[in-house]
């Protein structure tokens, strides 16, 4: 029904920049909200950024003004630019996707890409 794929994690040093990218696709009527998450080794998931699509963003309390969330409602894409990375930075990053279909409201995750800052 409705795929969410991200890309751009890599191995970085630290003080190094990404762009990760997340498109949603399939049977979407409207996306509500679009957002990144992050989970490090034996760590709980945790907010990253997430982008309502009329405008309104919230970023988790570690981001500090490093990371800018963005994105291209026409795609049904969001984009996480980070910058300033530090090691504890590394982890996987998964996009989430809140979504609007036919039989109603639901939220898709995508397989995650993984972000690695070496110190």
């Amino acid at each position: 029904q409705v795929q969410v794929v991200e890309s751009g994690g890599d191995l970085v040093q630290a003080g190094g920049s990404l762009r990760l990218s997340c498109t949603a696709s399939g049977s979407i009527i409207s996306i509500n909200e679009m957002g990144w998450y992050r989970q490090a080794p034996g760590k709980q998931r945790q907010l990253v950024a997430r982008r309502l699509s009329t405008g309104p963003i919230t970023y988790g309390d570690f981001v500090k003004g490093r990371f800018t969330i963005s994105g291209d409602n026409a795609k049904n894409t969001v984009y996480l630019q980070m910058n300033s990375l530090k090691p504890e930075d590394t982890a996987v990053y998964y996009c989430k996707a809140d979504v609007r279909l036919s039989s109603g409201s639901n939220h898709y995750w995508g397989q995650g890409t993984q972000v690695t800052v070496s110190a």
